[in-house]
């Protein structure tokens, strides 16, 4: 049976990636190859992009229904958890840039043929419960606040928030947890992604990576949160519209900030391409069902 790598690489790696210090000039330069990337491709990252206020807007709606409003704030909130995992595609797009290959919308998914597919499977699947953990908490954040479950309208929701002491206890013990939360997710996905992309790599040896970046620089990688938060917020005003922009600059300037502060590899950088299925006679059926051509072809 082949090994997979969803927590550690197939092939044996050296010591983990070496480190560099970075400042807030990195950010600032960070930031300016982001939006180079973003003007060089504008239509591919807005196609990719426009998917996220899409759902944000989706999710939104349905929380006026009255027994989810109370979950209105910590969906928004919690879009910082699962961002890394919509901007996977743009930092594929950022990378093939710098290579000068191709950056043609496709080329986005071509992150399926990458070595360290399951290890990226695996980091995404963590944040998606890191969310499910956060929405639940923030459920019964509410449930202990108020003492009752029972469905509110959105104005007698507001008054009860922002009007009563309940309410602002709810305020500050759910903020307090979420940002918690905001830090766990950041560091464990700053450059995670990116670092999965860029190498052969398993999920622990990403994480880990992420983690060692915001102990060496936790100052500069604080202000990049900040940054980033105070971006979201901007763009999810109107109903998440402006994260159609905000969402493409800030990945593709993940992308530089990962190569500012990671260390390159000496080794060839990959190249991700499909793996050739070549053709196939009715004669294969049905080995070919379940063997690969080349495979079939030398039985």
């Amino acid at each position: 049976m082949t090994q997979t790598d969803i927590i550690l690489p197939v092939e044996p790696t050296r010591d983990l990636p070496a480190l560099r210090t970075i400042g807030l000039v990195d950010l600032k330069d960070a930031l300016a190859k982001g939006l180079g990337d973003f003007w060089a491709m504008p239509t591919h990252v807005i196609f990719l992009s426009v998917i996220y206020p899409i759902v944000g807007i989706a999710l939104g709606a349905a929380t006026f229904g009255y027994d989810v409003i109370p979950l209105l704030f910590p969906l928004a909130a919690g879009f910082a958890l699962i961002g890394p995992i919509a901007a996977i595609g743009l930092y594929e797009l950022s990378r093939r840039r710098e290579l000068g290959l191709d950056t043609s919308w496709k080329h986005a998914f071509d992150i399926i043929h990458s070595p360290s597919i399951w290890g990226i499977v695996a980091l995404g699947v963590l944040l998606l419960a890191l969310f499910a953990v956060w929405l639940a908490v923030a459920h019964a954040i509410y449930i202990a606040a108020f003492a009752v479950d029972e469905p509110v309208s959105s104005i007698a929701f507001a008054r009860k928030v922002l009007t009563t002491p309940e309410g602002y206890r709810l305020i500050v013990v759910g903020n307090t947890v979420g940002f918690l939360f905001a830090v766990l997710a950041f560091a464990l996905s700053v450059v995670s992604f990116p670092l999965l992309l860029d190498r052969h790599v398993g999920a622990a040896a990403a994480i880990a990576t992420s983690v060692r970046v915001v102990l060496k620089n936790p100052v500069t990688m604080a202000a990049w949160a900040l940054l980033v938060a105070v971006a979201l917020a901007i763009g999810s005003l109107p109903f998440f519209i402006g994260l159609a922009v905000v969402i493409p600059i800030l990945g593709h300037a993940t992308w530089h900030l990962y190569r500012r502060v990671v260390e390159p590899d000496e080794g060839l950088r990959p190249e991700f391409h499909p793996v050739s299925k070549g053709q196939r006679s009715a004669a294969d059926f049905p080995v070919s069902l379940f063997v690969p051509s080349s495979r079939a072809d030398q039985s």
